[in-house]
């Protein structure tokens, strides 16, 4: 057998980092200016931990597909499916909820789930996730919302559009949830084995099929945002009068729903325009009872998350420019023996101020400069016995051509000099991207 990736993973290769961390550093310069601060918590949990979260009557998907086994310690382990549960753990844990309120985080890494590969769904995906806890408040739910929609932008994608909705509270969902059994049960037997599935147990996840049958039904059918409490209109209704307020543009969506229990009032997804028919990039919503079902204090929260994978293809499909990968500012090409380890040692100096790379064997000044081309490099330095005895480097610019011989003692002074124009010319390129 040939080895390889197991299917539904993928392998991230040198060229890629770029594009990736291109959406991780995003989104840690737009939510670390507004306060949110970065957690990281392991990839598996005790099971209990999504077991307690996600309920009974939870999407079919988080049900059947969780990656649980037990230990050599006959402990009962899941591999995470979704972050918020994880991060609430936490929360509890250390005693969070005795922090100034409210606690704002965010996190990133991989998640696991055993559903069927396709693109833009994998068994090991990667999420960017935030979690806003203890606070009601509907502008924290527009902030949440904001924030998203501000991630994406920096990150080049234009068109981005919430679809806002509401499940409203549990007296909500549950007279929802009575209004959907007494409409569909008539017509069980013509639903998908899915749907009939969820109106067993989740009836609001049936507006969520795929099935045109299924479609077909619940088309005139009512939405939740029907059988919103005064209460419960109240707060969607504050939540879209900040958004309104900040010029954040969005679509009520009456039917949208949030697959776990664990879900209050507001409920969003995020879209890209123009992308094709797989335009949700993420969503979120408000989960007000879940931190008291995993053992802490009764306080609300609100959070997000969006697949970092799906958000990558969104920016190809938009041909939105997407750093490549970046070559090291100078390529050291030793022309004799005795350069190989003269080389060595000044890449070494100066890697204190730049990414500094050099041939390990000697080269001759053409194919040294093929190589430094190959390598991506701004600059070449060529090195042999004229250079040593005169104590210069030949620097050449590989996109002007131009030639100077640069004393060794002032290679450090000219690494820093350049390494930082490139740097503000990074950082200005960036905070453009951000204000638009």
């Amino acid at each position: 057998m040939k080895l390889r990736a197991v299917k539904g993973t993928n392998d991230r290769l040198p060229a890629d980092q770029p594009r990736w961390h291109h959406v991780i550093d995003a989104a840690a310069r737009v939510l670390g200016r507004a306060g949110v601060q970065e957690i990281t918590t392991p990839v598996f949990e005790f099971a209990e931990v999504f077991e307690r979260s996600v309920g009974e009557a939870a999407d079919l998907v988080v049900q059947k597909e969780m990656y649980t086994f037990d230990d050599r310690g006959g402990r009962r382990l899941t591999l995470r499916p979704e972050f918020t549960a994880g991060v609430l753990r936490a929360f509890v844990e250390h005693g969070m909820h005795t922090w100034p309120s409210p606690v704002k985080l965010w996190s990133h890494g991989p998640a696991f789930r055993a559903e069927n590969v396709q693109r833009g769904r994998y068994r090991q995906f990667h999420q960017v996730n935030l979690e806003i806890v203890g606070t009601a408040a509907p502008v924290a739910d527009a902030e949440a919302i904001a924030l998203f929609a501000d991630v994406l932008r920096a990150l080049g994608l234009r068109g981005v559009r919430v679809a806002l909705g509401s499940v409203g509270d549990p007296s909500d969902r549950a007279a929802y949830n009575a209004y959907l059994r007494d409409a569909l049960e008539p017509h069980a037997e013509a639903l998908s084995e899915t749907s009939r599935e969820r109106l067993r147990l989740n009836p609001m996840r049936v507006l969520d099929a795929k099935d045109p049958g299924d479609r077909a039904l619940v088309a005139p059918l009512k939405r939740p945002l029907d059988f919103l409490n005064p209460e419960s209109r109240a707060h969607f209704d504050a939540v879209a009068a900040s958004l309104d307020a900040w010029g954040v543009p969005y679509d009520v969506d009456p039917g949208i729903v949030r697959g776990l229990d664990y879900y209050r009032r507001t409920a969003f997804e995020i879209h890209a325009e123009g992308i094709g028919a797989q335009s949700a990039l993420g969503g979120g919503g408000r989960y007000d009872g879940l931190v008291s079902q995993l053992g802490g204090p009764d306080v609300p929260g609100i959070g997000w998350a969006f697949g970092i994978e799906r958000v990558l293809d969104a920016l190809i499909q938009a041909e939105v420019a997407v750093p490549a990968p970046e070559g090291p500012l100078l390529f050291l090409v030793p022309m004799d023996d005795e350069a190989v380890t003269e080389a060595a040692g000044i890449a070494r100096e100066l890697r204190a101020h730049a990414r500094v790379e050099h041939a390990y064997v000697r080269r001759a000044a053409g194919k040294g400069l093929r190589d430094a081309d190959r390598s991506g490099a701004r600059f070449a330095g060529l090195l042999g016995a004229r250079e040593r005895a005169e104590g210069v480097v030949q620097v050449k610019d590989l996109a002007s051509g131009a030639e100077s011989r640069l004393p060794l003692r002032d290679l450090p002074d000219w690494a820093v000099a350049e390494a930082s124009a490139a740097q503000e010319t990074t950082a200005t390129e960036s905070t453009a991207s951000d204000a638009v």
